[in-house]
């Protein structure tokens, strides 16, 4: 244990050293992201974070390893959800990581060099496995993190998308239009139906005209989340009517035995309208 305090002492001591060493050998040709950066308040905040960093990694070796990442746990996630890291490259975080395994490894070694005969071959190598494995669990845990939070980011702007995709244009007399363009998937089709009954409702809507004239493709799931969307409208009182269907879009129907016989439909918006009695 003395051995083990006196490695986590000598790694705390060049805490400073690692991080302007790690700083100073980034390749800025070779690098992007938060790596690249000119702003000297990123380089700053990237620079402490490093330094944080190698304040943390010498306990390694003076606690157990659940305490040790429960130290650091916040450390991790503080990566993995930083902004700059966040627009940088995963492949260069991890290449970063190794860079910075790879001074560990060679203060390991210096250390072990000034102790001689007092360091076993058994404890050398202990060290050097237990630095690399953790090494390795850190890189994971930050990917992990950074990738979730992408992964929310994509759900959040999908969301986005999804509303912008079926807006719900206000006209007059409690009507409104519900234009439609672009190829409607199962998930997309899903959101509109929720998008249009939840708008419907805090709108005051009684009537609403569904224009499909800017749709190019309709399949058999599609056409059966517009029916029902027409079905729900109509269950909260709402009347609808499907406006533009396309010539392909109706021979396709067709042949997919999809059924619009018991659907209001028009050719034009003004069509329909015209028909509305008021």
């Amino acid at each position: 244990m003395e051995t083990n305090q006196a490695l986590h002492d000598f790694l705390l001591q060049k805490a400073e050293v690692l991080t302007e060493d790690w700083y100073n050998t980034l390749n800025q040709h070779d690098v992007s992201g938060v790596y690249a950066a000119q702003d000297k308040e990123i380089i700053n905040h990237l620079k402490a974070q490093n330094y944080e960093f190698n304040k943390y990694m010498p306990q390694l070796f003076i606690l157990d390893r659940d305490q040790f990442f429960n130290n650091i746990n916040g450390w991790i996630i503080g990566i993995g959800r930083d902004p700059h890291h966040l627009e940088t490259p995963t492949h260069e975080i991890i290449r970063e990581f190794m860079r910075v395994r790879e001074q560990y490894l060679d203060f390991l070694e210096e250390f072990i060099f000034q102790h001689g005969a007092a360091i076993s071959r058994e404890l050398e190598n202990e060290w050097k496995r237990l630095l690399i494995e953790v090494f390795d669990e850190i890189i994971y845990k930050v990917t992990e993190e950074k990738s979730n939070q992408l992964n929310k980011k994509i759900d959040q702007q999908r969301t986005v998308i999804n509303e912008l995709s079926s807006p719900l244009i206000q006209l007059s007399n409690e009507r409104a239009l519900l234009p439609l363009v672009g190829n409607i998937d199962t998930e997309r089709a899903t959101a509109i139906l929720e998008n249009t009954l939840k708008n419907c409702t805090e709108e005051n809507i009684d009537v609403l005209y569904i224009d499909l004239s800017g749709v190019y493709l309709v399949d058999t799931m599609v056409a059966h989340q517009i029916f029902q969307l027409i079905d729900s409208l109509q269950l909260i009182g709402v009347s609808s009517t499907v406006v533009g269907i396309r010539p392909e879009i109706a021979q396709t129907a067709v042949q997919l035995g999809v059924d619009f016989r018991n659907v209001t439909t028009t050719a034009t918006l003004s069509q329909a309208m015209a028909g509305q009695s008021f």
